[in-house]
């Protein structure tokens, strides 16, 4: 059994009368990519920050590698690293001196290496006021895991990235990974959620609704399986689906008999098979079904 490193139980935050968590409970294990999505209000900034030591929780209990975050945030900086959905440093500091600074603050040699890797070096002598948004994401994606943390939290980091920088980061989200770095991923992206996190959690006002791996939250919506299919002839005209750009559209609940149905109503008729497609409900699909129920409520 994978060790578990971070653990949240009965989590509760509120400011004043609002109550932004909703006694929430999951765990995260060594080397998983975790992922914690939700509506904007739904209680993942709030989590984070928990986890991150700068709140303090209102009830239950927060661990990462057993230490209670707001307790103990000496022990905490040397195992987590950080990225921050907006992040800003001195307007005045350069590239070059912000890696020195956060190096000497973990007790490390300057990780010039990550500068090169994030394309940065030759910003190095550059102040970070004047870089552009998706530059200093990527300084402070390069802060955050110079000191090899045991833990990455990083809240919407490909956010204002250009493609070739989302690419880098999910190659080095792999690479600590397989280090056996666990990361916690909160994102609006649910292509990325779907591509990166092994399990994950959906928060809706300040509960936690559902969690599990990609494939598993997917498949356990409503939302039909779509089969799309061309033929040479019209042996399909008379069946239960629409025709879209000469393609017949079909949902179904149970593809596997819909298709054996399709393909043999297209033999009997005579009929010859170009493309046949079969595209399972997308994570986003299952995202908007779940939060369009859920705010029904």
């Amino acid at each position: 059994m994978s060790e578990e490193i971070i653990k949240v139980v009965d989590f509760t935050k509120c400011y004043g009368d609002y109550t932004a968590v909703n006694g929430i409970s999951f765990e995260v294990k060594k080397g998983e990519i975790f992922g914690i999505l939700g509506p904007n209000g739904a209680g993942k900034t709030s989590t984070l920050e928990c986890l991150e030591g700068l709140r303090n929780p209102d009830g239950g209990k927060i661990e990462i590698m057993g230490i209670d975050p707001s307790k103990d945030s000496v022990k905490l900086k040397d195992i987590i690293g950080v990225q921050l959905q907006s992040s800003a440093l001195p307007t005045t500091i350069t590239v070059k001196e912000s890696m020195r600074l956060f190096s000497s603050y973990h007790g490390i040699k300057p990780r010039y290496d990550l500068l090169k890797r994030m394309r940065l070096w030759d910003k190095a002598n550059t102040y970070f006021n004047t870089l552009s948004g998706g530059e200093q994401k990527r300084l402070v994606l390069a802060l955050a895991v110079a000191h090899n943390p045991k833990v990455l939290i990083l809240d919407e980091p490909t956010a204002s990235l250009d493609v070739q920088s989302r690419v880098e980061l999910h190659e080095l989200m792999n690479e600590l990974k397989n280090q056996g770095t666990t990361i916690l991923l909160a994102t609006h992206d649910m292509a990325e959620a779907e591509k990166m996190a092994d399990r994950m959690a959906i928060l809706l006002k300040g509960k936690l609704v559902t969690i599990g791996t990609p494939k598993e939250i997917t498949a356990s919506g409503s939302t039909e399986t779509k089969i799309s299919v061309r033929t040479i002839g019209k042996s399909l005209e008379e069946a239960e689906g629409t025709l879209v750009d000469e393609y017949y559209i079909f949902y179904s609940d149970n593809p596997g008999r819909k298709v054996t149905e399709i393909i043999n109503l297209i033999d009997i008729m005579g009929d010859s098979l170009i493309d046949l497609r079969v595209e399972r409900p997308s994570l986003e699909e299952r995202f908007l079904e779940i939060t369009s129920v859920g705010g029904a409520l």
